[in-house]
C-alpha cells in the first residue's frame, strides 16, 4: 500500500510519520506522475489558497477529481476545504468531491487554536484544531463520524473522509487507521 500525501504546502510530516510507524509506505505529491500508482491521498492542513494555486502551477490540481473517483481521499482542514462542494468566508474554488459546505476559519483565529476529544462514533479521541473551518451544511449521504460540542469536524461520504482538526497532531493513530481501512475496502487483495 502507497498513500499520497499532497506536499506542496502544509502539515506533511507528521502524517507521514503517523503511517511509517504502522508500516505504511509515503509518497510526497508535488507533480502529476507522483499520484500514479497510490492507494490513497491526503489533503493536508495548512493554507487551503496556496495549496490551491501550487497545484495549479505544477500540474496537479487537474488530476485531483477524476482520481477521486477511483481512490479514497482524506482532506484535513485546508483538505477538506479542497474537497468541499462550497466554501464559504470567503468563496473559493474546490473539488466538490464531498457534498459539502465550509466556512473557512470558523472556529477562530490562531491564538483560538485549542486540543480537546472529538466524539466519534467509536469513543472519544484526541484531536488539534487550528484555525479549523466549520461544516455548515452536508448532503444527505454525507455520515458524520465525530463531533465536538454537538457540531459535526469528522464527516465521511462513500470512500473519503474529512476531519475540521489536526488528529496527525497527537500521538494517536486512530484516524490514519480509519483512513487506512478505507482504502483497504476500497482495493481488494491489498
Amino acid at each position: 500500500m502507497v498513500i499520497g500525501i499532497l506536499a506542496l504546502q502544509g502539515c506533511v510530516e507528521p502524517h507521514a510519520e503517523h503511517l511509517r510507524s504502522l508500516g505504511i509506505s509515503v509518497r510526497y505529491v508535488r507533480l502529476p506522475s507522483d499520484l500514479d500508482g497510490i492507494d490513497g491521498l491526503i489533503l493536508p492542513g495548512g493554507e487551503s489558497t496556496t495549496m490551491l494555486k501550487l497545484a495549479r502551477v505544477f500540474g496537479v490540481w487537474e488530476k485531483l477529481l477524476p482520481l477521486s473517483k477511483q481512490i479514497p481521499f482524506w482532506g484535513i482542514c485546508a483538505g477538506s476545504i479542497l474537497m468541499a462542494t462550497q466554501v464559504e468566508n470567503p468563496e473559493q474554488e474546490s473539488l466538490g468531491v464531498i457534498d459539502l459546505t465550509v466556512r473557512r476559519n470558523a472556529y477562530g483565529r490562531q491564538l483560538e487554536s485549542f486540543q480537546g476529544n472529538v466524539d466519534t462514533d467509536t469513543g472519544p479521541e484526541a484531536a488539534v484544531f487550528i484555525r479549523a473551518p466549520k461544516f455548515t451544511k452536508f448532503g444527505s449521504t454525507v455520515k458524520v463520524a465525530g463531533r465536538v460540542n454537538g457540531e459535526a469536524v469528522f464527516l465521511e461520504e462513500g470512500r473519503h473522509m474529512v476531519t475540521a482538526f489536526h488528529p496527525e497532531m497527537t500521538d494517536s493513530n486512530w484516524c490514519h487507521q480509519r483512513f487506512l481501512a478505507k482504502i483497504s475496502a476500497n482495493t481488494p487483495g491489498l
